[in-house]
């Protein structure tokens, strides 16, 4: 009878999520697109994201500190089985590669409502969140498991950059 009751537990909350995914689209996340700046502790960020087209978007960012260029990412969203996949590759100045060629970092959307979009590796070790709360402001929570499994959240505000 307990078992009986996780399942349908299980099924009312995953079934909608799921059904919802299955509907998401690379357009879905157009919030996203723009040259994104924040001054923060880490240094001075950059993020730019492209406009959606052929079903994925593209991603650069840098972070820079007294003037160099700590550590960049390169990041596309591709549609993958009907429903978008973040893949991201960090790189050291010098543009040495952090992750395998072969392998890089993946996230799936597990959540959109309306200009949130959130995605996480499937071990969920990591999370980020994107949320486009003005116009012209968007907000990236990044979630970290360190090594002792202790939940840790990074903050960005990011404003977007006008020409």
């Amino acid at each position: 009878m307990k078992n009986n009751f996780l399942i349908l537990a299980f099924l009312c909350f995953s079934v909608p999520a799921f059904a919802q995914l299955k509907k998401a689209t690379v357009k879905d996340l157009a919030f996203m697109s723009g040259t994104w700046v924040q001054k923060s502790d880490w240094g001075d960020l950059e993020e730019f994201w492209s406009e959606p087209n052929g079903e994925s978007m593209m991603s650069s960012f840098r972070c820079v500190k007294n003037g160099k260029a700590l550590f960049y990412e390169f990041v596309v969203i591709e549609l993958e089985e009907g429903f978008p996949v973040m893949k991201m590759r960090h790189f050291n100045r010098g543009n040495v590669a952090w992750e395998d060629k072969e392998k890089p970092l993946l996230f799936p959307l597990v959540t959109l409502k309306g200009k949130l979009a959130v995605f996480e590796m499937k071990d969920k070790s990591v999370r980020l969140s994107y949320q486009l709360i003005a116009k012209n402001k968007l907000t990236v929570v990044l979630e970290e498991k360190d090594k002792n499994g202790q939940l840790k959240k990074d903050f960005f505000s990011f404003n977007r950059k006008l020409y």
